[in-house]
């Protein structure tokens, strides 16, 4: 998968009730991401935000996760930066994405 170099993943990483969860990095990589999203009470959302060098965002509230991605964006690609915003914000240890990918705090 060819992207430039400019992607990023942007996550905010805020304390919250989400702080308490607990989740394996086996299961953050291994379940279904649609059980995983309901599991956790994680919204997925499309960001208007149509620039190919965004990939997405997680928004941390006190009491909700919204992930944030890419109309358009290939299934593969929003599988992975998905679990990478997730491994994020609940502290699961995760190998970072590979280049051109970033994880960013704003």
């Amino acid at each position: 998968m060819t992207r430039h170099a400019q992607d990023q993943a942007k996550t905010s990483k805020l304390k919250t009730g989400y702080a308490q969860k607990v989740l394996s990095p086996q299961r953050l990589l291994d379940a279904p991401l649609p059980e995983l999203l309901a599991e956790l009470d994680v919204t997925l959302d499309e960001s208007s935000i149509t620039d190919p060098s965004f990939t997405g965002a997680a928004v941390v509230t006190r009491d909700r996760v919204i992930l944030s991605m890419r109309p358009g964006q290939p299934d593969s690609e929003r599988d992975a930066v998905a679990r990478a915003l997730l491994g994020r914000v609940l502290d699961v240890p995760l190998s970072p994405l590979p280049e051109p990918y970033r994880m960013s705090e704003v």
